[in-house]
């Protein structure tokens, strides 16, 4: 008989990250539709133990990264809106969008607008990992081109 570890394994600090991009997501979409603020919604997160579920496991996030996240996207949403809106197709508004579809993209626009430290083709591949927690192909597909394009705008080049 096998005496293997049963300890479960500690996430990678890229898993955290991922779980943090996860929760602040959800986070700014309970904010959008409750009306809830800021320091609210992490007071919320840390009492759900800090934790999102990813492909069926429950991962510890990573906090300060969700709570800088959240605070982030939440003071510069309409500049966010406004990249955003000047990226999308047809002259089609954010406030068109679903608020879950809004709080990812917004999330994303942060980090290739604030984080230049993460490399602009891993703030996008997280965040279609994101987008296909919640939605379809075809809304993946959306999230890719449109935060495709702002890299190329906001990273000045930087191969997206």
């Amino acid at each position: 008989m096998s005496t293997e570890n049963t300890k479960p394994k500690k996430p990678s600090r890229a898993a955290k990250r991922r779980a943090a991009r996860l929760a602040a997501v959800q986070a700014l979409y309970e904010m959008e539709i409750s009306g809830h603020g800021v320091l609210e919604a992490i007071d919320t997160f840390r009492l759900r133990g800090g934790t999102a579920d990813l492909d069926g496991e429950t991962i510890q996030a990573d906090g300060e990264f969700f709570a800088e996240l959240v605070r982030g996207v939440s003071a510069a949403t309409e500049d966010f809106d406004r990249m955003l809106g000047e990226a999308m197709d047809g002259g089609r508004k954010v406030t068109s969008l679903e608020s879950v579809l809004r709080a990812i993209l917004r999330a994303g626009v942060y980090e290739l607008a604030r984080r230049d430290d993460i490399d602009a083709p891993v703030v996008i591949s997280e965040y279609l990992t994101v987008t296909a927690a919640f939605y379809d192909v075809a809304e993946t597909g959306y999230v890719n081109g449109l935060l495709d394009r702002l890299a190329k705008v906001l990273r000045d080049g930087e191969h997206a």
